[in-house]
């Protein structure tokens, strides 16, 4: 009997252990803040994946086997039950929840063109395409429903946590700014007027403010370059510093002062600390690990230290788990794969 026992004992003490090696393999030295890492996708480019409302759901955009193109996807959050939302054509970005935790927005050039459009011009070096046809739909079931109809880009779009607004960017005026509009489409209100890409946007948890990366090109030869870049659909985002403003756009202030590419802000849920992606302190420029800095611009803290790739962090509404993209321990050096942890204060 004390035999059976002690093997028994013995067999837990082993599974754990297994359990725990297979969690840490995940880890890169110094990763303090998280827990019972897990990587819910195996292959492909996954990136962008962000909880609903009740935080039992990802929404998230993919490109995998065949695939040219992203396309919308949902899952559970331990990355079952993955579902198709976008409509398999032209190319989608930018996917989030409604507060009904079914309806989901994203952005797609799908009504200009079935096809995959173009890759950007890397003949311009690394860019970012602001492809003019994209624009803004609603999915709930077989409900698909177009929010902006404007010429030029608009994506990028969040909801707010108080469920009255959504925050988006939008090329319409000439230059790529910050916008909101009713959770209908409607009262479509521009939020900023510098010259410089503006966008990536997000409220915090109590909706009162917004957090969003902006380029501000200063010198001739830096303007010169971001008007022609703009005038042909591109950002180059090798200079963004994160802002926040009040949700109406008033009181903006910039809150980081790296001279990087700083991108893909969110906020704690305490709303006093900001997270988001940088290759600051990176090897190269290539090199993108995720950051955490108060509301003030002081104690700038870094939270990975992955050699490759980290970015598009959340937290879940209740604060408990993180999501985010990460090359790290990918099978092919092309693929991204999302990871969820606990998050550990």
């Amino acid at each position: 009997m004390r035999s059976s026992y002690k093997i028994i004992v013995i067999s837990i003490i082993i599974l754990m252990g297994r359990l725990n090696a297979q969690q840490e393999k995940y880890l890169f030295e110094g990763e303090k803040h998280f827990k019972n890492i897990k990587m819910l996708t195996a292959d492909g480019e996954n990136a962008e994946a962000y909880f609903s409302f009740d935080g039992t759901k990802l929404s998230y955009q993919a490109t995998f086997d065949s695939m040219e193109c992203d396309q919308i996807f949902t899952m559970n959050i331990d990355g079952s039950d993955r579902q198709l939302i976008s409509t398999g054509k032209g190319r989608t970005t930018c996917a989030y929840f409604y507060p009904d935790n079914e309806t989901v927005i994203y952005a797609s050039t799908h009504k200009a063109d079935d096809k995959c459009p173009p890759p950007p011009d890397r003949s311009k070096g690394y860019v970012w395409k602001l492809y003019e046809s994209f624009d803004i739909f609603l999915k709930n079931g077989n409900e698909l429903r177009q929010l902006t109809d404007t010429p030029g880009y608009d994506a990028e779009a969040t909801v707010s946590p108080k469920g009255d607004k959504i925050v988006f960017t939008s090329l319409r005026n000439g230059d790529p700014e910050i916008y909101t509009m009713n959770l209908d489409g409607s009262d479509q209100t521009r939020l900023t007027f510098e010259k410089g890409y503006d966008g990536g946007p997000f409220f915090s948890a109590d909706g009162s403010k917004i957090v969003f990366r902006a380029s501000r090109p200063n010198t001739p030869e830096e303007m010169s370059d971001y008007n022609d870049l703009v005038e042909n659909g591109y950002v180059r985002p090798s200079a963004l510093e994160i802002y926040v403003m009040d949700a109406d756009g008033k009181n903006m202030k910039q809150i980081t002062n790296l001279g990087k590419a700083s991108f893909a802000p969110f906020f704690h849920p305490s709303g006093k600390k900001i997270i988001f992606s940088s290759n600051y302190q990176g090897d190269n420029p290539r090199d993108f690990n995720l950051f955490m800095i108060n509301i003030d611009g002081t104690g700038l803290e870094r939270i990975t230290f992955n050699p490759s790739f980290d970015g598009f962090p959340m937290f879940s509404p209740d604060g408990k788990y993180f999501v985010f993209g990460s090359n790290r321990f990918n099978k092919k050096d092309t693929d991204t794969n999302i990871f969820i942890a606990e998050w550990v204060e």
